[in-house]
């Protein structure tokens, strides 16, 4: 049996809340994304994996030991976040103001990670997941997960542009037949 990959974004931060690129920075989640994490797990609760994966920066971390998974995640370089460069910490209509239009999808960040770059990551997570034997999750951010997604579907990096995720969201992704397709998208159904 192909696994089942449960992509799950971190919950709230201070920088989630407000709109910063996060990247490097390592932000605790705030008392509602703890909150989030711990409805997560009971969302996941009698969930058998094979593999769980996290980001090593604190909120995805945290977000895996508040649902449950603490003692079973493995940390990866592979799930950081795309790197902003020197747009961490700023919010897209900050960036705006000097580059009208400007979008992290189609013309990165000056010292960021190319999408390319980020794409070769995803690739090797979803290896590891397809490796697995059993079901899989994966404990990361906003804009890697949108990633991993789009090269689920053997789509380029940058059609991660249409797959918004919130925090604190899980996603599923699977397989009809041969096929990887995505099962659910961004739901929050869990939150209070």
């Amino acid at each position: 049996m192909p696994p089942v990959v449960y992509l799950v974004r971190h919950g709230e931060t201070e920088w989630s809340r407000s709109g910063q690129h996060t990247s490097r920075t390592d932000l605790p989640l705030l008392a509602e994304g703890e909150t989030d994490a711990q409805a997560l797990g009971r969302r996941l609760s009698g969930t058998r994996l094979a593999l769980v994966l996290a980001s090593p920066m604190t909120r995805a971390r945290e977000t895996a030991r508040l649902a449950g998974l603490g003692d079973a995640v493995e940390i990866t370089p592979d799930l950081h976040e795309l790197g902003y460069g020197e747009y961490e910490g700023r919010t897209t209509p900050d960036i705006r103001t000097e580059r009208p239009g400007w979008s992290i999808w189609t013309d990165g960040a000056p010292h960021g990670e190319p999408l390319a770059t980020a794409g070769e990551r995803a690739d090797r997570v979803i290896e590891r997941a397809l490796a697995a034997d059993g079901d899989v999750a994966l404990f990361a951010h906003g804009h890697i997960l949108r990633i991993v997604g789009a090269r689920w579907l053997e789509l380029p990096p940058e059609a991660a542009a249409g797959l918004a995720l919130s925090t604190a969201s899980l996603c599923i992704l699977g397989f009809e037949r041969e096929r990887r397709v995505i099962w659910l998208w961004n739901d929050t159904s869990h939150r209070g």
